[in-house]
């Protein structure tokens, strides 16, 4: 959790407490109360995505048939657009990003990682149609489009 910051900040410098509650979230005390937490909705939606994936992540860990890989696909129809390794890779990448975020209370890092596998196989199953991707070497520069 953030910096603690006392409810009559609020009044006196609340343009001070909302900047910091846009940035991280921010515990406000009380003398009358219990104490509260200020946070974007951006925080608390990344929160809600979170306690989402985690049940889900729960749910593949209760089933005691298949695989891991074939019970997260089960969880995340979406993976069985992904080659069988892919799909791999995207389990183990998943439970990372996972541990990650719950053990450092960073939602982004796993909503990221299954944000990103999710478009990665949604980009697979759109097929050949798509435009194939033009690899740039790493000294290569790229000029900014006019």
């Amino acid at each position: 959790m953030g910096p603690a910051r006392r409810s009559s900040d609020l009044s006196k410098h609340s343009a001070e407490v909302f900047a910091e509650a846009e940035a991280h979230p921010v515990t406000v005390t009380r003398r009358d109360g219990e104490a509260l937490v200020l946070m974007s909705q951006r925080e608390a939606k990344a929160r809600t995505r979170l306690l989402s994936f985690a049940a889900q992540l729960i749910t593949v860990a209760l089933d005691d048939g298949d695989t891991l890989t074939e019970r997260m696909a089960k969880a995340f129809p979406w993976m069985l657009a992904l080659s069988s390794a892919d799909r791999e890779t995207c389990t183990q990448d998943l439970l990372d990003a996972a541990r990650a975020s719950f053990s450092t209370n960073e939602p982004h890092l796993a909503i990221a990682e299954l944000t990103s596998w999710k478009e990665t196989a949604t980009a697979v199953a759109a097929g050949p149609g798509a435009a194939e991707p033009e690899w740039l070497d790493a000294d290569e520069k790229v000029e900014r489009p006019a």
